[in-house]
């Protein structure tokens, strides 16, 4: 890579605020870290993760919002590779967080069930930020958290909620689940990578 595609790429990172976002994603995972020390019984292991799995996710979605709007969209060529390689590096690096806190720990569904939750979460969040703004990425996750929680909870208090679209409440081998979650993701990353966020000038 030569120093000039450097340059940009640092500077495009910045302009996301990408460094704040890594150490958002570093919080949630110390955080995680922290609360797996706790006794929890399977319904609260299970919902535990999903919550800092969905602030991750966050994390991953504001990182799109844009400072400069559409004049930035009209004069980058290269903002389609450099939001498709930002929004996988940030989700890789949300993944391997979480999955990191655990080290040592009893995560719930383990590394298939963190993946399979970020992604979707994220794609979530990304496809937020498409239709309402970088800045109001996180309002898809959280309520999605609300409804995945409430899946876990008919878990135990049937009737049980099946549907593969609540994948939080699958488990961490169904096919149908993993497959939702990545088809979200693979929305919410097409639809960022050549569009991007829909932020106006100065947010």
């Amino acid at each position: 890579m030569t120093a000039p595609s450097i340059r940009l790429v640092r500077l495009h990172a910045t302009s996301r605020r990408v460094p704040a976002g890594l150490a958002a994603i570093a919080a949630c995972a110390v955080g995680l870290w922290l609360a797996l020390h706790g006794h929890w019984d399977s319904y609260g292991a299970l919902q535990l993760p999903l919550i800092f799995e969905t602030g991750c996710a966050a994390v991953v979605g504001i990182a799109t919002a844009s400072p400069f709007g559409d004049p930035e969209r009209a004069t980058g060529r290269e903002l389609p590779v450099l939001r498709l390689g930002l929004t996988l590096a940030l989700t890789a690096a949300a993944v391997a967080a979480v999955d990191l806190a655990a080290v040592g720990q009893n995560l719930a569904g383990g590394t298939a069930d963190v993946l399979r939750n970020v992604a979707g979460l994220t794609g979530i969040a990304l496809l937020c930020a498409f239709l309402l703004g970088g800045r109001l990425a996180w309002s898809g996750p959280v309520a999605y958290l609300f409804a995945g929680i409430y899946a876990l909870y008919t878990d135990w208090h049937p009737p049980t909620l099946t549907t593969p679209w609540l994948w939080p409440a699958r488990p961490p081998g169904d096919l149908g689940g993993a497959l939702c979650a990545a088809a979200v993701f693979a929305a919410g990353l097409a639809a960022i990578t050549i569009r991007g966020a829909r932020d106006p000038v100065g947010e």
